[in-house]
């Protein structure tokens, strides 16, 4: 299973929707979930709009939450989106196989055995999680707490059966040729997260649209070759950090 899960304060203004390439995610079998750490105030309230249009397009779920919310937010959704996977893949079966709606239909007994079932693949099921870090100059005073719900992510899913791997992303990326940077190829190895942070610079604009459609690239050259040591694997190249989709600037 594999996600992309975004932790932004919202309001991108370089390149193409987020929306759009939510959408163009889930199309190739990634759910967006996005965790989002908003500011009050007008500002505060777009950026909240976009974050639930981006997981709504990406098949994901969308929380808004404060700093302190952000480490246990981001464990929640990283679980729920495979155990709601799981279930739909389930139903999908009944249906073809018995005509029924859903694992409720099925008489008592039998449907304990496939909750059985269902909670066993939840944790035995190979899953990766691209993060993607907004480092855009407005996420600096949360960057901490971004550090430490990755640091706990991290060790979640060390936690379970199994296979589990993630790559971290941040945006904007550090030239102006690529909207986000690869800081972490797949790895299974959570000490090395922390890690990351020393390098990060927290500078201009959002390119979330852009940022987004680079993992999905990235997903397309990687996808099962998981690596529980850290690989020096380039990002790919794609779209043009200048280009302006919006009036509104964070």
């Amino acid at each position: 299973m594999n996600q992309i899960l975004l932790i932004t304060d919202g309001c991108s203004n370089v390149g193409e929707s987020p929306v759009t390439a939510a959408a163009q995610a889930f199309a190739e079998g990634i759910t967006v979930n996005v965790a989002g750490v908003v500011d009050d105030g007008t500002i505060g309230e777009l950026g909240a709009r976009e974050i639930s249009e981006i997981a709504r397009a990406g098949g994901g779920m969308s929380r808004i939450v404060t700093s302190r919310q952000l480490s246990q937010t981001v464990q929640m959704m990283t679980r729920q989106t495979v155990a709601g996977t799981i279930r739909q893949a389930v139903n999908t079966e009944l249906k073809q196989l018995f005509g029924l709606d859903s694992v409720g239909a099925l008489p008592p007994a039998k449907r304990a055995e496939v909750v059985k079932v269902m909670d066993e693949l939840e944790e035995t099921s190979e899953l990766r999680v691209a993060l993607l870090i907004d480092t855009s100059a407005s996420m600096k005073p949360k960057l901490h707490a971004v550090e430490d719900a990755i640091r706990d992510l991290a060790l979640s899913l060390q936690a379970r059966t199994g296979r589990s791997a993630v790559a971290v992303f941040h945006y904007p990326g550090e030239y102006g040729h690529l909207p986000c940077a690869l800081d972490c190829d797949w790895t299974a190895d959570a000490g090395r997260l922390p890690l990351l942070f020393s390098r990060i610079r927290m500078k201009g604009t959002t390119p979330t649209g852009p940022a987004l459609m680079q993992v999905v690239d990235f997903y397309r050259e990687t996808c099962g070759k998981i690596k529980s040591e850290l690989v020096d694997t380039p990002p790919s190249k794609r779209g043009d950090a200048g280009e302006v989709r919006s009036d509104y600037v964070v």
